[in-house]
């Protein structure tokens, strides 16, 4: 199950599970729209692999299964590094 991390992980922009900004990798790492595509230019600098929208979980669901409170800055700067 996915965790649904709470923010960006470049500019720590607040990314609430509803969120349509979010964008994430196979590996969840988790970046606002901006981030992904303007500055990541679709690739995520930890894995290199590609930035998609991340699903929305329904509010029934969200209750069962709570998204992440865990926020997770990248120690590096968010530069289009990876590829």
């Amino acid at each position: 199950m996915m965790k649904l991390k709470p923010n960006c992980e470049c500019c720590d922009q607040d990314l609430p599970p509803e969120s349509l900004d979010a964008r994430i990798c196979t590996f969840e790492c988790t970046f606002c729209v901006t981030c992904a595509d303007q500055v990541l230019k679709g690739i995520c600098p930890n894995c290199s692999g590609e930035l998609v929208r991340r699903p929305v979980r329904t509010a029934v669901m969200l209750r069962k299964y709570p998204a992440s409170t865990d926020r997770h800055l990248r120690a590096k700067p968010c530069l289009a590094e990876a590829g």
